[in-house]
Formats: C-alpha cells, structure tokens, sequence
C-alpha cells in the first residue's frame, strides 16, 4: 500500500522539479546561445571594418593571414566575398564547404550584401545540428563592396548546454530521491498497520474469531482504531462462546431430564386400560419425547460442529471411499438406488466438521423425505469460480475459488422435492416442510450443512432434481459447490497437494 502514497508523492514532486528546472535549464540554454552569437557578431564586425580598409587600399596580405589565423584557431571558415558571392580573402575551401551545408547561407549573405545585418541563421536548440551564420556588409549604404561571413559549428556549445542540463537534472534529482527514501520507509510505518487490519478482517471473515490488530505499531490514530477493532472483536467472540455454551449447556443439561420424563412416561403403558383412548395420549407423548431428544442431540452436535471453524484441503476420492459402501447398505434397504458418478483426482477445501457428514446428512435427507428411487450422487470442476457465493464467506479470499475454480457436489433425487418457494426457506434453522411434518426430523440439518459449506467458501444450494418416474415433475437436488485446491508438482515429477 505504500506504493499507492509513493505513486501520488513522486508526479508530486517530478513536477516541483520540471517547475524549478525547466526555465532554469531554457535561460542557461539562451544564454549560451547569446555569447556565442554576441561574440561572432563582433569578430564579424572588426573583420569588416579591416576588409573595407584593404579593399580600398589593396594590401590585403594582413588580413588574408589574421583571416586563417582564425580559421586554425577557432577552426571557424570566415571569408570577405564581393557582390557576386566569390570569396576574396580567407579559407575559400573551408567557407565553401561549409556552406554548402547551410541552407539559409543566401538569404544571409543577400541581406548582408544590401547594407542590412541580417537575422542570425538556424536553431539553437541543443539537439539541432545546423551551425550559426553570421554576416557584415563591408562598406555603407550605397556604398557596399562586399560582406564578410562566418559560419560557426556550434556542437562544442550544445554540448557545454547538455552537460548543464544533465549537472541541473542531476541536481533536481536529489530532492526526489530524499523524498523518497523519507516517504517509502515512512508510508510503509503508516500502512503496515492498515494491511495488518486488511489481513484480520479477511481471517476473521472465513470464520476465526480469535484473530486480533496489533495494537502497538503505526500512527496514534491507526493504533486506537486497532484497539476499538479488537474490543469490538472481544465482545463478538463472547457472544458467539457465550451462545455456543449456552445452547450445549442447554442441550446437556436438558438431556437427563428429558430421559428420566421418557422413562416415567414409557412405565405407565402397563396402567392404562385398553379401553378409551389413554394409549393413543401414551403414543404421542412418547413420539414427543423421541423428538424432543432428538432436537437436543441435534443442538447439541451443531454447537460442537460450529465451534470448529478451520477449513482443509481433502481428496474427494477419500472421503467418498468411506461413504459409498455405507450409503449403498442403506439404500438398498430403503429399496432404492444409488448411482455414484465422480471422476477421480479432485481436491478440494474441506468444510468445519468435515464434507463426509455434510453429505451423509443430504443421503440421509434424500432416503427419508423424497421418497425417491433413485438417488445419484456426481461431482465435477466448474472453472473460474462459477458457482461461488458472490461475498460469501470466502469471495473476498482471493483463493483457490477465484484461481483454480470450484468442485461441485450433487445429490439429486427422482422424488417428490419441494416448491422452488420452499427452497429458500428450507435452509432456515428449525423449517420443515408441511408434508414431513409426521416424519422423524429437526429442521437443523440443512441449515448447518449450508453453514459449515459458507465457512470454508463454498455455497450450498437447492435445486431441481431428477425427473420423477411418472413424468409429474422433478424431485430434489443439493448441491455443494467448493473451492478447488490445485496440485503442485512434487521433486519426484508426481503430483502433490499444495498448500492451503
């Protein structure tokens, strides 16, 4: 995350930079042009005053030798020419080779001829390469015999006004780095406490309550929120203890009672008369009993499954090898089928309490309530997440449900099912179904099926099932869709499990 402040500091502070240093950098530029341009202008001017007192005169020796003094000085052409453009004094080869490079060389010379100082030639950009010409008239007015001309390189000046630039950038450079080795280790002070909160929110939102902020790292402010974010998680995880202890207490405690109740009831069959209908207020005082004790089992085993909130990675393979021999017993004794179609070698996250008893209780469901035939159970990989719960309990992970996609379960029926109505509902705690309410049940098993599933970041949902013999409609499917967990290569080349 500091890399995000870092993001806003740096333009921040390259364009401080830019500020200062670019009319810095354009007035060095500007200068050097000038002195350069200034001190031509003068050579050109001595050069010509010289020249119109040796053509007149005709001893014109003197200034042909200051003339190549120059040139190998300077290593600058400079030429007096008459009106028709023929050099007459100076290192005619230089100036004519040089000239023919320079394109505006006429239009200098043409004004020079005609009495006027022209405007200095090219661009005096450091990245042009076109030299600078200068030209004086040699004599006034009317009086014009010739123009004395220079033609300068300037790439030994564009490279002083480079290296002035790159001394001012590497000068305005030193801020930025300061800035930056203050704001990277200063913003990663600040944050570091901001991501620590990000990552115990995460964990907490996957189901473990004892995850707490550090509390002592970062800005006042960041450290008091940390401190009302770990009160707040306090009372939350008492509450949740608090609920949970309360209903397994509840459950035990209720339990003996409960027993002795039944055991009092059940001893008073041998006392009620045959006659009238004692026995019938017997039966059903008994059946009470039976669910009674039966919802306090239920309660009781929901509180142990729900204090267990760590998913793990499982092979689907294994789970099922000790399950299907099982449920095959069981449907046959109900005088129904079972079809089992899963292709091997999935891997995936495990729920708290584990996926074998979450699919025991949907068989379970399937051979009591559906009063089906036929009850198939499948399995396959559903790529890119499809099928997760949007923000369920593990969309915001960023795991093995958003990398390597999900492993749905099915368990469908050709029985009677339920209303696409009911279905919502029929993963409410306590809810059952008008048509079951004569059969033996507690309304809980879905509810904490649906529960455990969203804890490991899957979705446990309910659908159509198969069709129903008769052709009257569709019996009743669950389905468990579950994060993939990917294979890694191990050393040996064979595949291994990787970690969670």
């Amino acid at each position: 995350m500091h890399r995000r402040l870092l993001v806003v500091l740096v333009p921040l502070a390259v364009l401080l930079v830019a500020a200062l240093g670019v009319p810095l950098s354009v007035t060095v530029a500007e200068r050097e042009m000038q002195e350069t341009y200034v001190d031509r202008l003068n050579d050109v001017g001595r050069f010509a005053s010289l020249a119109e007192t040796a053509l007149s005169t005709g001893r014109t020796e003197a200034l042909q030798q200051e003339l190549a003094r120059y040139h190998e000085l300077y290593g600058i052409p400079v030429a007096v020419i008459d009106t028709s453009g023929t050099v007459l004094l100076g290192p005619a080869g230089a100036y004519q080779e040089a000239a023919r490079a320079e394109p505006a060389l006429p239009r200098i010379v043409t004004a020079a001829l005609a009495g006027a100082r022209p405007e200095p030639s090219g661009k005096w950009a450091p990245w042009d390469d076109s030299a600078l010409v200068v030209a004086e008239p040699v004599g006034r007015d009317s009086e014009v015999v010739g123009a004395v001309v220079t033609i300068s390189d300037l790439s030994r000046t564009r490279h002083r006004i480079l290296v002035r630039w790159a001394q001012l950038a590497g000068l305005g450079l030193l801020p930025l780095i300061a800035l930056v080795a203050v704001a990277w280790p200063v913003s990663a002070w600040v944050l570091r406490p901001v991501r620590e909160l990000d990552a115990a929110s995460s964990r907490i939102s996957q189901g473990d309550l004892t995850i707490r902020a550090d509390a002592e790292a970062g800005p006042a402010e960041l450290r008091r929120l940390a401190e009302s974010f770990n009160t707040m998680m306090d009372a939350v995880e008492n509450a949740v203890e608090r609920q949970r202890a309360f209903v397994s207490d509840a459950s035990h405690q209720l339990r003996n009672p409960l027993t002795s109740l039944r055991l009092a009831v059940e001893s008073l069959e041998p006392h009620l008369r045959a006659s009238g209908n004692g026995l019938q207020v017997y039966d059903v005082a008994v059946d009470e009993l039976k669910a009674m004790q039966r919802l306090l089992n239920s309660l009781q085993a929901s509180a142990r499954m729900e204090s267990i909130r760590t998913a793990s990675p499982v092979d689907l393979d294994a789970v099922l090898a000790t399950r299907v021999d099982r449920w095959r017993a069981l449907t046959a004794t109900a005088g129904q089928t079972l079809a089992v179609d899963v292709p091997p070698g999935l891997r995936l996250l495990e729920p708290p309490g584990g996926l074998g008893s979450i699919l025991d209780e949907l068989i379970s469901n399937a051979l009591r309530l559906s009063d089906a035939q036929v009850v198939e159970v499948t399995a396959q990989v559903v790529p890119g997440g499809a099928g997760a719960v949007p923000g369920g309990a593990g969309a915001g992970r960023g795991d093995a449900s958003a990398a390597g996609g999900v492993v749905t379960i099915a368990v469908r029926d050709d029985g009677q099912g339920i209303d696409a109505s009911e279905r919502a509902q029929a993963l409410r705690r306590f809810w059952r179904s008008p048509r079951h309410q004569n059969v033996p049940g507690t309304g809980l098993g879905l509810a904490i099926c649906a529960d455990l599933v969203g804890a490991a970041g899957g979705e446990l949902r309910l659908e159509e099932g198969l069709p129903r013999p008769d052709g009257s409609g569709h019996g009743f499917a669950a389905v468990v869709a579950l994060p993939v967990v990917p294979r890694v290569a191990s050393s040996s080349g064979a595949p291994a499990p990787s970690p969670v």
